[in-house]
């Protein structure tokens, strides 16, 4: 993706969490980024290649905060689940609009068989998780890796517009990434049988 597609991708994302995927137009996205009308179009000529391109732009962000905390980290559950626990906590606090988008995007998706191609995007992440518990032992870690990613998911989810975010700590503060890794830590034990 080009510097100016990213540009655009970014402001589309912002359109998405902010005005969901209804508000997601070209008009909307040039006037976020401003730009000249018809920007947008020009790089992303239809609806379905702006959602492409949204979700293209999603995963590259997401993807490349995971590998960069992921990173020279021992293969230690307490450092595991903390530095999960940190990448979470930035996705509902700092990066707060990433993740209602993605999560706009992959509802959109139900909705439409034609734009069912963006949930291939999920499946780096649970193929890292499928090496991950496989290096720590796991006796099956292509069920295991599946239930886990979907209780990460799931808590990210109840936390950021769940009934969990009602009690939970506010995103982006100690106070909230410990509780993060505490239950992340519990769910790789589980998974684990440690």
């Amino acid at each position: 993706m080009t510097e100016r597609m990213a540009a655009l991708a970014d402001a589309a994302i912002h359109v998405v969490a902010t005005k969901g995927m209804r508000g997601l137009t070209h008009r909307a996205v040039d006037a976020e980024a401003g730009v000249p009308p018809g920007s947008t179009s020009a790089y992303f000529r239809t609806r379905k290649a702006l959602v492409e391109g949204v979700v293209q732009r999603l995963a590259d962000l997401d993807n490349a905060e995971v590998v960069d905390a992921g990173r020279n980290l021992p293969l230690d559950l307490d450092l595991l689940a903390e530095g999960a626990a940190n990448v979470f906590d930035r996705w509902m606090s700092t990066a707060r609009e990433r993740t209602l988008a993605r999560y706009a995007c992959l509802l959109e998706a139900t909705h439409h068989p034609e734009l069912r191609g963006i949930l291939a995007h999920g499946e780096r992440p649970r193929a890292q998780m499928r090496e991950l518990l496989a290096e720590l032992g796991a006796e099956d870690p292509e069920t295991q890796s599946r239930d886990l990613v979907a209780f990460l998911d799931g808590l990210v989810f109840d936390r950021l517009v769940g009934a969990g975010a009602l009690g939970a700590p506010t995103p982006g503060t100690p106070e909230s990434r410990a509780e993060l890794t505490a239950a992340i830590r519990a769910a790789l034990r589980g998974v684990l049988g440690k």
